[in-house]
């Protein structure tokens, strides 16, 4: 599966649109990160513990999308956005990564 911020692909003809595809997740980040981020907040620097979070959640959300489209009978996903979203007193994280699925032949 090829998923693209494009709305084309390269050496590939678009033949069949599936429709628009979704993945979500929504993930917590513990009380250690937390700690740690705090810690980063007062003395600055990168935060290793939310990056890694964030980039699971946002594999984790891809690989769902390109899942979803699979089971639509598409083979690639063009124009893909990837939102992240923060909500609650308990430091939850979403994100959603969306797309259009589409039957892709090469040229």
């Amino acid at each position: 599966m090829i998923s693209v911020t494009t709305p084309i692909l390269e050496n590939g003809i678009i033949v069949e649109y599936k429709g628009i595809v979704t993945g979500e997740v929504v993930a917590g980040v513990n009380f250690i990160k937390d700690f740690g981020a705090s810690i980063r907040n007062i003395v600055g620097g990168r935060s290793a513990g939310y990056e890694e979070e964030l980039s699971n959640a946002r594999e984790k959300a891809i690989k769902e999308m390109e899942t979803r489209a699979e089971r639509m009978g598409a083979n690639a996903v063009v124009g893909v956005d990837i939102d992240y979203e923060t909500f609650g007193s308990a430091g939850m994280l979403m994100v959603s990564a969306s797309g259009t699925a589409v039957v892709v032949k090469n040229k």
